[in-house]
């Protein structure tokens, strides 16, 4: 969800082929193809737009002794890289055993920090990541900070003398002490850690706490241009289901604090402007009046981009009803007169530019996908990374408005593959409505061929499916290899599509999302695409939620993942740890001593489980055995109405994982399991079972 905010040793491919296409699956990708992509991000021009940072992860193996038996770990871990603006030849700069991230220069260009955890220890005695500087021209590279809880974000100020870092409040000696006992008894959504700034001297290392309080900071601060004051943005909690928030300034000096707001409603950090007399920042307006603890529900609107004049205090809205997507964190061009910033736009992410004078939005990229953005200290140079449907992140450079050049080619070895196909197709739903989706095709596919299908609801709802690089470890060019289509639609309540199309499944999860969908299966078949008789579904989080009313509402797909799913939608309402976000579709469950309301009978009627009798469809569920966001009571209530009634399903916990996969080998076992299951009851193949 936004539920927020998207695996047997034997590979399988051969065994479940479509014959006509066999000779090109064997180009494909396979899981083991998957686990080896490396990702790019961390994008950071310099200052004068000659060279790139950027950072490189993957799957190391450290201890590798040739059996993984023996209890070898894969671990994902990033490094900081550097590349001429120009193109060439790429340079490792990091190399630690933990890893390094955050790389940025120094506004002179001179430096390179980032940071790292780097030292002995594991466990509470593991090192703590810091921050460290790297001579940009070459040498040794010095720590910095030695916070005690480590740094989670920093920035550096104009004349490059200090840093501002966000660290979370250190615990007391006698609580410190008291974990390492196991003397740590947790009192539910109480006793907060906060985050707070500080600032470093660069020559010294010396720091100074700049704020303090009954609120914690998020994301990077934000310095004046004369070095005096940050700016910021704070929640009186660190709950994820706490969306309050304000901006506000901070004189270095005095320590005097400024809240620009008070209205709880500011969605990031202000942005001094070039000139230093005003801040930008987003804002999402509350519509829902708060509980009796004082945090309100979700409200599904675009941010808003608002400048705040610093002398008059004047708070102005640039909202305009001929821009309806939500922007992301802005940044001012050198020159001020434009704010500058991402956004999801349909199947893609666009830059885009907002000139103050005019006030008037511009999109300065065309169907790609936007990942990261820094621009040159000029503005004359952008450096972003951009996702392609053949190509995973890389880093591109954009000059002068013109179209960006690729400069970076990190995954050469997906030349020796053959990748199917991605289109973008819009078909109508039920209510006439155009809906929009990706559609990935087998590898070797031919005009008029039918072949199987498998349907992938994005998580969410407030999400969106991308025309990016089908890779992950949800269905993609995996399943292309083997001879299926997959189908990955962007139904009602999807963003980047206006704030109509994103409230338009408020109330109504199970319906017009639900016939957005089916009717876009029917298209398929309609194209002569998809066979009808070999139709598997698929999702994860609120996609899961999809799957679990899938299965219970129609009996046309063969198989089934529900992954992370909620399929009882009372239960998660009161145990999910962003109870908030489920409260903004169907209200708050009132318990008011009539058992059944209508409120309550509406959670009921618009959970899968209460179906489950009707349900044909074998299911494999999914689930990380240490979720909070749809807790582990979720995937057992279902799997319980499920077995009893003597239907297909299995159950599969993750142990540590959470919402989402981080081990290599739990990935894996994801992806195996989960194709064998759909693989087994779609084409009717004898599967071996996964890891």
């Amino acid at each position: 969800m936004s539920l927020r905010l998207r695996p047997s040793a034997v590979l399988i491919a051969a065994c479940v082929a479509v014959p006509s296409l066999t000779l090109a699956q064997s180009k494909g990708l396979d899981e083991s193809d998957i686990m080896r992509l490396k990702s790019v991000g961390g994008v950071a021009m310099s200052p004068d737009g000659a060279r790139v940072l950027y950072a490189i992860s993957a799957w190391e193996h450290p201890n590798a002794k040739g059996d993984t038996a023996l209890g070898d770990r894969h671990e994902r871990r990033s490094h900081v890289f550097m590349v001429p603006a120009g193109g060439g030849a790429p340079r490792q700069l990091t190399f630690g055993e933990r890893g390094e991230a955050q790389a940025q220069w120094s506004p002179d260009g001179r430096t390179i920090s980032f940071v790292a955890a780097r030292g002995t220890g594991t466990g509470e005695d593991a090192p703590r990541p810091q921050l460290w500087l790297l001579p940009a021209d070459g040498g040794e590279s010095r720590q910095l900070t030695t916070v005690r809880d480590g740094v989670s974000s920093y920035v550096w100020s104009p004349d490059g003398s200090r840093i501002a870092v966000v660290t979370t409040d250190s615990l007391t000696r006698e609580q410190e002490a008291k974990v390492r006992r196991r003397d740590d008894p947790k009192v539910y959504e109480d006793d907060f850690r906060l985050n707070h700034i500080w600032v470093v001297d660069v020559a010294s290392g010396k720091a100074s706490k700049i704020t303090s309080g009954a609120y914690t900071v998020s994301g990077v601060p934000n310095w004046s241009p004369d070095g005096k004051k940050l700016g910021f943005r704070a929640s009186p909690t660190p709950m994820i289901r706490d969306e309050r928030g304000n901006a506000y300034v901070v004189d270095v000096a005095s320590l005097v604090l400024d809240a620009i707001t008070t209205t709880n409603d500011a969605e990031t950090a202000p942005q001094f402007s070039p000139h230093g007399k005003t801040l930008a920042f987003t804002m999402l307006p509350h519509e829902m009046a708060p509980h009796k603890d004082g945090i309100m529900p979700r409200t599904l609107r675009n941010a808003r981009v608002v400048t705040f004049d610093i002398a008059t205090r004047a708070l102005t809205n640039h909202a305009r009803a001929d821009f309806d997507v939500s922007p992301g964190a802005l940044r001012w061009s050198p020159d001020g007169k434009q704010l500058w910033f991402t956004a999801s736009d349909r199947v893609w992410n666009s830059l885009y530019a907002y000139d103050l004078a005019s006030k008037s939005y511009s999109k300065r990229t065309k169907d790609v996908l936007v990942q990261g953005l820094s621009p040159s200290s000029d503005g004359s140079k952008l450096a972003m990374v951009l996702d392609t449907p053949d190509m995973p992140g890389e880093v591109y450079v954009q000059s002068g408005g013109g179209t960006p050049s690729r400069i970076t080619t990190t995954n050469a070895w997906l030349g020796e593959r053959t990748l199917g196909a991605s289109r973008v197709i819009t078909w109508k739903s039920k209510d006439g409505r155009d809906v929009e989706g990706v559609l990935l095709l087998p590898v070797g596919y031919r005009d008029g061929a039918r072949v199987p299908l498998v349907v992938s609801a994005h998580g969410g709802p407030t999400g969106a499916h991308t025309n990016g690089f089908k890779g992950g470890t949800s269905p993609g060019q995996t399943y292309a290899a083997r001879g299926w289509a997959v189908l990955y639609p962007n139904p009602r309540g999807s963003t980047g599509y206006g704030e109509w199309w994103m409230h338009a499944n408020t109330g109504d999860w199970g319906g017009g999302d639900y016939r957005d969908i089916m009717t876009g299966v029917d298209d398929l078949i309609k194209r002569g695409i998809a066979d009808s008789t070999r139709m598997a579904f698929e999702g994860w989080s609120y996609g899961g939620y999809m799957t679990s009313w899938v299965v219970s509402q129609t009996g046309r797909f063969k198989a089934a993942m529900m992954g992370a799913g909620l399929p009882s939608l009372l239960s998660m309402a009161g145990t999910t740890d962003i109870p908030g976000y489920i409260n903004t579709f169907f209200g708050d469950p009132q318990y008011d001593g009539s058992i059944v309301n209508a409120n309550i009978r509406k959670y009921l009627e618009r959970s899968g489980i209460s179906y489950s009798n009707n349900v044909t469809t074998p299911l494999l569920i999914l689930h990380g055995g240490n979720d909070e966001r749809v807790p582990i009571g979720q995937p057992m209530e279902f799997y319980r109405a499920l077995k009893d009634r003597g239907k297909t399903t299995e159950l599969v916990f993750y142990p540590r994982e959470g919402h989402g996969f981080t081990e290599y080998y739990h990935q894996m076992d994801r992806m195996k399991r989960e194709y064998e299951w759909l693989a087994r009851f779609t084409l009717g193949n004898a599967m071996k079972t996964a890891m």
